[in-house]
């Protein structure tokens, strides 16, 4: 890993992306008045980009694959979300496909970080 700082990491600047998707959103669809979800996908989204640089900061493989574990479990929860914003009619099928696809490619990408990182202990 030939990274100097995290806002380098392919993933990080994928969950910033995701983030500023999850905030849009929020402030642009019936989701804007449902403070609690509101309040929630958007602490998710940001725990994403949270985990992965704090994870980073410690310089120490092994607590840095703990905190991306803590980042792909937000994913998660955004992904989860997503399907209940659909469900809610908050989101279109063309919303919850985008946010959906991204979300699953960043724990994709998380699950792969993490497995090269164990590769290197």
């Amino acid at each position: 890993m030939n990274y100097k700082q995290f806002e380098d990491l392919p993933v990080w600047q994928e969950s910033r992306n995701l983030v500023k998707e999850i905030y849009e959103l929020t402030l642009t669809t019936p989701l804007q008045k449902d403070f609690g979800f509101k309040d929630q996908i958007q602490r998710a989204a940001i725990s994403i980009m949270n985990n992965i640089a704090e994870g980073f900061e410690r310089d120490n493989n092994s607590e840095f694959i703990r905190f991306l574990y803590f980042a792909k479990g937000s994913a998660g929860e955004v992904r989860n979300m997503l399907y209940i914003a659909k469900d809610l009619k908050y989101i279109n099928d063309e919303t919850f496909d985008n946010l959906h696809n991204l979300s699953s490619a960043i724990i994709k990408q998380i699950a792969n970080f993490i497995k090269y990182l164990k590769t290197k202990k």
